[in-house]
């Protein structure tokens, strides 16, 4: 029996990326802002909905940019739920995270609990869309103006999300997305920075280019980070399949939900009133005493079957040795993040999934199921 893994990557047409390749091979123009970079940034700034945005050669790079780009300095208080990239880029720029718990629904960083978490040194806040589920913006935004603070979304997550017919990445100062291959929308490797004003824009530009301006000038110590043109016409492909894509995934979620909706112990997320989501992930949380097996020998069993799913995250950014001497990575301090983060499990989800796939799972965990 082939194995299911937890994500497979969506692929355009062969054929039609190397008509693209011809191009490249033919102008020999491989970066520096090539003509398919200009090409697939504006092309993306308007499928999103953004007024500016700036390609990176992947998402990590563009969050060590961007916390660059606004100056942040101090504290920045993030969430421990997340992907370590997110802490990573605050670590390489010499800012201290403050760990913040995270909201029961949707996992994302409980906007009730910031206030709290704010010193004199505190600078930024980093909240995350975990599983593109948007966070509490609105809330969010008025704590950073009370206080004087930046916020940075890491957004990574939340490709093609919308608010009320509005782009999700058109809240707080800057919004950065990646294009990993594991994503709704990806470009192999690859990311951005969303902004807001052509000054910031042109500030990432620099920065994302060794700081450049122009041939001989150099305004800023920047990096390399810029998006190459096999990825930048990799990406204009993907656009042309991505609402396809999303809709596959929309159907899968569905059957998910439909199959799974009288298994005790076993709660998913529903949709948020309002949001346009974009289904990157099918997370379940598993009440150990109620389902009658725990989430680690659920996935023990659905690995005996060739199911393989992931947990999601797991461990917590703050039980990491590289954090758990923080103040802010006590688990007293974190008590639903550590909650979810032993009952979380994602299953698999891809758009060439097959629903027959999708039933097989099903009836495995509806058999353990109380």
């Amino acid at each position: 029996m082939k194995p299911i893994f937890v994500t497979q990557p969506f692929l355009p047409p062969l054929e039609e990326f190397t008509e693209l390749l011809k191009q490249i091979w033919d102008n020999k123009i491989l970066t520096n802002s090539g003509p398919f970079h200009k090409e697939f940034e504006q092309a993306l700034a308007d499928f999103l909905g953004v007024r500016y945005i700036s390609l990176f050669s992947n998402g990590t790079l563009a969050l060590i940019t961007a916390l660059q780009t606004l100056k942040i300095t101090g504290e920045v208080i993030t969430t421990p739920f997340s992907f370590v990239a997110t802490t990573h880029a605050l670590w390489w720029n010499g800012i201290k995270p403050v760990f913040v718990d995270v909201e029961a629904d949707f996992c994302n960083l409980d906007a009730d609990k910031i206030e709290a978490a704010i010193t004199p040194q505190t600078t930024a806040i980093m909240p995350v869309h975990v599983y593109g589920n948007p966070c509490q913006v609105d809330k969010i935004q008025k704590i950073a103006d009370a206080y004087g603070l930046k916020v940075i979304y890491d957004a990574c997550h939340a490709f093609g999300v919308q608010i009320n017919g509005n782009s999700l990445l058109n809240f707080g100062d800057l919004s950065v997305l990646s294009f990993h291959a594991t994503k709704v929308f990806n470009t192999i490797e690859g990311g951005a920075i969303i902004c807001h004003d052509e000054k910031t824009k042109t500030r990432i530009d620099f920065l994302k280019n060794f700081g450049y301006d122009g041939e001989l000038r150099v305004v800023a110590p920047g990096i390399n980070a810029k998006m190459n043109e096999v990825q930048s016409a990799f990406g204009l492909l993907q656009l042309k399949y991505v609402e396809h894509a999303i809709e596959k995934r929309k159907i899968i979620c569905e059957l998910y939900k439909e199959l799974l909706c009288d298994v005790k112990g076993l709660t998913y997320q529903n949709q948020l009133s309002g949001v346009k989501h974009n289904y990157p992930y099918f997370p379940v949380f598993i009440d150990e005493k109620t389902f009658g097996m725990s989430r680690d020998e659920l996935n023990e069993l659905m690995k005996s079957h060739q199911f393989f799913g992931r947990r999601y995250f797991y461990p917590l950014i703050s039980q990491f040795p590289t954090y758990k001497g923080l103040a802010s990575s006590n688990p007293a301090n974190l008590p639903v993040a550590e909650l979810k983060t032993k009952q979380v499990f994602c299953l698999p989800i891809y758009p060439d999934l097959e629903l027959s796939d999708v039933r097989r799972i099903c009836e495995l965990i509806k058999s353990v199921g109380k």
